[in-house]
Formats: C-alpha cells, sequence, structure tokens
C-alpha cells in the first residue's frame, strides 16, 4: 500500500542532498530516463520506478511506452517482459558478447586517457558495442539476454537510473558490480 508518508528519491528530490536511503520503505524514481533520447525522438526512454524497503531492492520497474516494453521484477519472484519470463544471456566468451557502454569521463580533460584505454580493452575484444544513453532500459536489455553486459565509465548515473533496473537483472540471473568496489 502506498502511504503519503513513504520517503522517495529521485531526480526531482528537493534540497543540494539527496534524502540518505534508510530502512523505510523508499521509492527510487526517475520520471524519464533517457531525457536526451526523448527530446530527440530516440524510442529508447523510460520511466523507472523501485521500492526499496531495509535498504534492499523489492520492487523494480522500467517502462518504455514508445516501445510498449515494461521490464518488472519483484525479489524471489523473477523478472519479466510484458509479462512473459526473461533471463541475461549464457553468452561468457567476450568475443561472441555485445557489450553497451557509456563513456561520460571522455569528456574529462584528466580522466580521458585512462577512460579510453579501458573502453579499448571492451571495444578491441567485444563481438559488438552500442551506446544508448539510457541506463535503465539498457540494464533490463542485458536482463532480457539481448546484449550481454553494460559498462559505465564516468559521471551521470544516479541511483534512480539503476535501482530497479539492478533488481531486474538479478532476478533474471545477472548481477550488478560497482567496478571501483567490486561489490
Amino acid at each position: 500500500m502506498l502511504r503519503l508518508d513513504t520517503r522517495f528519491i529521485g531526480e526531482e528530490s528537493t534540497g543540494k542532498e539527496l534524502p540518505e536511503l534508510t530502512d523505510d520503505p523508499t521509492w527510487i524514481i526517475d520520471p524519464i530516463d533517457g531525457t536526451t533520447n526523448f527530446i530527440h525522438g530516440f524510442p529508447h526512454t523510460c520511466v523507472v520506478i523501485g521500492l526499496s524497503i531495509k535498504k534492499e531492492m523489492v520492487i523494480g520497474i522500467v517502462y518504455n511506452p514508445v516501445l510498449e516494453q515494461l521490464f518488472t521484477a519483484r525479489r524471489g519472484r523473477g523478472a519479466f517482459l510484458n509479462n512473459k519470463p526473461i533471463k541475461v544471456s549464457n553468452v561468457q566468451d567476450l568475443s561472441k558478447a555485445l557489450i553497451c557502454m557509456e563513456s561520460g569521463f571522455i569528456k574529462v580533460d584528466h580522466m580521458r586517457e585512462k577512460t579510453i584505454e579501458r573502453i579499448r580493452a571492451i571495444v578491441l575484444e567485444a563481438q559488438g558495442i552500442r551506446t544508448l544513453g539510457v541506463a535503465a532500459l539498457t540494464l533490463c536489455y542485458v536482463a532480457m539476454g539481448i546484449v550481454e553486459a553494460y559498462y559505465i565509465e564516468g559521471p551521470g548515473i544516479s541511483t534512480w537510473d539503476i535501482a530497479a533496473a539492478s533488481l531486474i537483472i538479478s532476478e533474471a540471473g545477472g548481477v550488478v558490480v560497482d567496478r571501483e568496489t567490486g561489490k
């Protein structure tokens, strides 16, 4: 049941600092992920809604209204696209993998060389590379098995972009790992 006193974190949160995630039920919302895509009429854009209880994602919803793709997951109940179960790809060989990536650090002078070096290593090995500009939806494409991995290098990704989709990936049999922490 949605209560009016439930906490929420989102791109539209007020104040300079985001509310801290607590054990309280917290909705994590991005009303438009892929805003630039939306503005340009590129069909990869979505609405993202997640529910965290005790700092654990329990519900994940990602909806692309243009392509009519509704990705859903509930902790322990699986992941779905338009009510049909989805699973991550079983491709293990990078040379056979389609990888999506975002690389905001390329625009940062002091980070450019290291960023290019890491991206180059992936580009040289992967079967193909795509950049869609929409974190939550790209993660869902990993969950449905049409993309093997999503590599994010740089700023611009926030909790509301990935929280719901992270649950969808885990319920589809995949994992989400922070490159810096390894968690």
